[in-house]
């Protein structure tokens, strides 16, 4: 992500951020062995809908099939050995999870994963694969949290949370500066929009949209970033995004998780072509964040339509 003044670590205040571009460039040489430099794909076909060049980083190409694995990965190999020799814990609904598994599995120590029992199957699986140890919450963040830190407590093993944590937010990203920023959020989970308009934290009570990955809400790690370096927050509704991964599949043939494919969902929409990021661009980079489907969520959501 790019900032205003170019530094990407410092407002115009003196705000100072969870990361920089001195901890992104470390980041970045840390992660370097263990995850996949991925491709960014463009369709002439998708450009000529659009009416601008989009160029989509294709994350759901990267081990574990999301960009998580860029977070965890930074998080677990930044801990000593005496850190690391009782293992990792965190609690996410899929790809944060699976990430984890893999990086404790790459640096040979055990990882504890919480996941809600409303996670998709497919990502359940994943974590499987990896050889993380599941133990089961309710939905809710207060259940989850409450799991993780029981987990915790009777392990010793180190929290690597899924979102607000300073190694996950220091992820290299695009080699582009300075960029407009806009983020997408699906409207049943809108809660950094209600935040940004409100100039504070907002969270929701209660979470309704078919992006299981964007379930998720703002830390105060995470807060100061969208507040002050995010141009905008694009919202839309969940038929755009099932629209949006639909022409991921026939046009662009990439297999992409409603999570993944709400960039383009939010390119697309009304809203965003009416705003001034759209009038003064004429590139557009999309983060393809994940590829994990929950094929039987995805046709049935097909068939209601």
């Amino acid at each position: 992500m790019g900032s205003r003044d170019g530094s990407g670590g410092h407002s115009t205040e003196d705000q100072v951020y969870a990361a920089d571009i001195q901890s992104i460039r470390e980041a970045q040489a840390r992660i370097a062995p263990y995850v996949h430099r991925t491709p960014v794909l463009s369709s002439t076909s998708i450009d000529a809908i659009a009416g601008k060049q989009l160029f989509f980083k294709c994350e759901c190409f990267q081990k574990a099939g999301a960009f998580k694995i860029r977070g965890a990965s930074n998080s677990i190999f930044a801990l000593d050995d005496e850190q690391a020799s009782k293992g990792v814990v965190t609690h996410s609904s899929g790809n944060h999870a699976a990430a984890v598994a893999l990086a404790a599995k790459l640096r040979g120590i055990p990882a504890h994963i919480v996941i809600p029992r409303n996670a998709p199957a497919c990502k359940v699986e994943n974590v499987k694969r990896y050889g993380g140890q599941i133990i089961w919450s309710d939905v809710s963040i207060e259940s989850r949290e409450s799991v993780c830190k029981k987990v915790q407590e009777e392990t010793g093993a180190v929290l690597i949370h899924p979102f607000n944590n300073k190694y996950t937010i220091r992820r290299p990203g695009f080699d582009a500066q300075p960029l407009r920023m806009c983020g997408a959020e699906p409207k049943g989970a809108d809660d950094s929009a209600q935040s940004k308009a409100a100039g504070k934290i907002i969270t929701l009570p209660s979470t309704n949209t078919i992006a299981d990955g964007l379930r998720a809400f703002l830390g105060d790690l995470t807060w100061p970033v969208v507040r002050d370096l995010v141009d905008d927050i694009i919202v839309v509704d969940d038929n755009a995004i099932v629209d949006a991964m639909k022409m991921c599949y026939e046009i662009l043939k990439v297999a992409v998780e409603p999570s993944g494919a709400i960039g383009l969902a939010a390119a697309l929409s009304d809203e965003f072509k009416q705003s001034s990021a759209w009038h003064e661009s004429s590139k557009i980079g999309i983060i393809v964040s994940g590829g994990n489907v929950d094929l039987g969520v995805l046709w049935e959501s097909f068939h209601k339509r």
